[in-house]
């Protein structure tokens, strides 16, 4: 019988560990071991393929281009661990370190290390092993300012996007309906969200 959450929480993953773009990466393999080695029986995860194509892969149907005409959507993989009697359902993106995997360097392997991380992720969560690790990475100063009511984004931050969009190929009706938003019920800091990641992704000033 697997050890329970606090116990598995205490155990220092670290040296186990790999570093790739300053991230420490557990590996799936020494995941399962450990997880062997602390009284699970049976420790496996497999792809949940995507019911529309079949395919590992889950992609959204919006594609984005970049100044350099590579494109790219949002993807992720969904993956089912068994954990003894347990079973969980994870769903992750396809990254590069901390960034999204484009077409043009979108493979098997990308695939692969996705699921593999969600699965040593998963395990984090359901059972506490690694857990602390994943705290120290996904843990974020709090912000102490009393929230405040969001106001509405100015005209000229609207034409901005706007003109990003049309500029860089992006279909802004549809990231906006995808997210539940039209250009009236756009608040102002989603609108800086919206522009933050443009930037971000393309390199405007």
């Amino acid at each position: 019988m697997l050890n329970g959450y606090d116990e598995l929480r205490q155990i220092d993953v670290t040296p186990y560990c790999e570093e790739r773009d300053g991230i420490k990466y557990l590996n799936w393999a020494k995941c399962i071991d450990l997880l062997h080695e602390n009284g699970a029986e049976k420790v496996y995860f497999e792809p949940i393929p995507d019911d529309k194509t079949g395919s590992s892969l889950r992609m959204t149907e919006c594609a984005f281009s970049d100044k350099s005409s590579n494109t790219n959507r949002c993807y992720e993989t969904r993956i089912k661990v068994v954990i003894d009697d347990n079973e969980y359902i994870m769903q992750s993106p396809v990254l590069n370190g901390q960034n999204p995997v484009k077409d043009n360097s979108m493979n098997q392997l990308r695939v692969w290390n996705s699921m593999c991380r969600s699965f040593v992720k998963c395990v984090a969560i359901h059972t506490g092993l690694g857990f602390n690790m994943w705290l120290k990475s996904e843990m974020q100063p709090f912000q102490n300012a009393i929230p405040e009511v969001d106001k509405k984004p100015t005209r000229a931050v609207i034409d901005t996007i706007k003109n990003l969009c049309k500029k860089h190929n992006i279909n802004s009706e549809g990231w906006l309906a995808s997210n539940q938003r039209t250009w009236n019920t756009l608040t102002a800091s989603e609108a800086g969200n919206m522009l933050a990641t443009i930037k971000a992704k393309y390199g405007d000033d």
